[in-house]
């Protein structure tokens, strides 16, 4: 974890004078955008994504895939902004697959996605594909990526470091067939795998070898999106093995898909609410998901807030008072900075359970809340697997985001009952909730 110099673009974040009461329009998942880019490029056909996220994740997703020789078209509304919200309903890009092509460069800025989805689909190029990305993305684990492209007959130098930056060899096609993979560090490691794997001469049968699996809903997000285009995939879930992940070779169909909003991204707007006592309405909610922020409300409520859904979106009420939480979280990673910025608010302690591989997220996002909190008086400790979060009155002071777009909104979601706290590069946030800042003025009402 590196620390960024305090003195950049300090952003004072607001204060709430009252309960807050304001309908946010989210924008799309980046989760589902970056997948069925994936897909869509993959495919047979031309296919639609409609109301996609347009952040720095996607936007490196589809340049990645462009570079590669994939035609990505995109409508743009004139009037609507990549924050999304009511004029960003038009917004379309048109996915038109060719033969993937090297020599071609992918940055992958510091998006898990783009590094570990793109060298399956460079595999399947005529020619070598470079990858490289910031600073930080070169100590993420990519590894299982690596090495099980390997077993499954690709030829990638990356000079023995498991990481980037790395060359595919891409010779036009891939075998696949079997490989074991220790996915316990990322699922995307999974998800990789599958994404590609209809188009690999044998598809692909992947076994996680190691301890628990994180983030299971995301693999779960991956197998509907993969049968929504087509494929064939057999999973723990449908009778198959624990552990193992079938998907038998096929053309992949071009969809007509509508993103349905980042429910993770929903998170500070539905922490403001409980913060604050106020009401906060996200339209466009979906019933069912395989999104792992749709568990908010479950934790959101337990922490003192009340939701329903109605023909309006997610309509989520605070009461006026905050609980301390006893969470395990492994499946719902991503959610851990937003619920510690809250918990940390909280009348009682509260205990994070099952997230030891957030210390490779876009930064430890361990250390870094529990060092953050810490310094604006908090009592924060790490444990072996995630945190213990005891409240204490809390002061103004810098919040450091190391480059993390889920501290930003953590600390944003700390200044809104704490006078004074400044966030350092809050423009990281445009990673995958582009306009943060307005957005988050727009619902205070400034």
């Amino acid at each position: 974890m590196t620390e960024n110099p305090a003195h950049i673009d300090l952003w004072p974040a607001p204060h709430a004078s009252a309960a807050v009461d304001a309908t946010v329009h989210v924008p799309g998942s980046k989760s589902v955008t970056n997948r069925a880019l994936v897909l869509a490029s993959l495919a047979a056909e031309p296919g639609w994504l409609r109301r996609p996220l347009r952040s720095r994740d996607t936007l490196l997703m589809a340049g990645g895939l462009r570079a590669m020789g994939v035609g990505i078209e995109e409508t743009v509304s004139s009037s609507s902004t990549v924050a999304g919200g009511p004029a960003a309903s038009g917004e379309a890009w048109r996915v038109i697959p060719s033969g993937l092509q090297g020599p071609a460069t992918v940055d992958v800025g510091n998006a898990g996605t783009v590094m570990r989805f793109l060298p399956p689909v460079a595999a399947l190029a005529d020619g070598p594909v470079r990858f490289d990305g910031d600073p930080r993305s070169y100590e993420r684990p990519l590894n299982g990526v690596i090495d099980a492209l390997r077993v499954l007959g690709a030829r990638i130098d990356d000079d023995g470091r498991g990481a980037l930056p790395m060359t595919v060899f891409g010779g036009g096609a891939l075998d696949g067939g079997p490989v074991e993979v220790d996915a316990s560090s990322s699922s995307q490691f999974v998800s990789a795998l599958l994404l590609s794997a209809p188009r690999f001469n044998q598809g692909v049968e992947v076994r996680h070898i190691g301890s628990a699996l994180p983030s299971m809903p995301h693999i779960r997000m991956t197998v509907d999106m993969l049968r929504n285009a087509g494929a064939q995939v057999d999973t723990p879930e449908s009778g198959g093995e624990p552990n193992v992940w079938r998907v038998t070779p096929g053309a992949v169909l071009g969809v007509d898909l509508t993103i349905e909003p980042d429910l993770s991204n929903a998170q500070p707007f539905l922490a403001a609410a409980l913060v604050t006592g106020g009401r906060v309405v996200i339209p466009d909610w979906p019933e069912r998901t395989t999104q792992p922020g749709d568990r908010l409300r479950q934790l959101f409520t337990e922490m003192g807030g009340s939701c329903e859904l109605t023909d309006q979106g997610l309509v989520f009420t605070g009461s006026g008072s905050i609980h301390g939480i006893d969470a395990d979280l492994s499946e719902v990673g991503e959610l851990t900075p937003g619920i510690a910025a809250v918990a940390a608010l909280a009348d009682s302690p509260s205990t994070l359970r099952g997230v030891a591989h957030l210390r490779l997220h876009e930064t430890d996002r361990l250390a870094a809340l529990t060092k953050e909190i810490n310094e604006l008086g908090g009592d924060v400790t790490e444990t072996a697997d995630g945190l213990h979060i005891r409240p204490r009155p809390l002061h103004g002071g810098v919040f450091h985001t190391y480059d993390d777009h889920r501290m930003a909104t953590a600390g944003a979601v700390i200044g809104l009952a704490v006078e004074g706290v400044e966030i350092e590069n809050v423009a990281t946030t445009a990673k995958t909730l582009p306009d943060f800042p307005d957005m988050w003025a727009g619902m205070l009402g400034n």
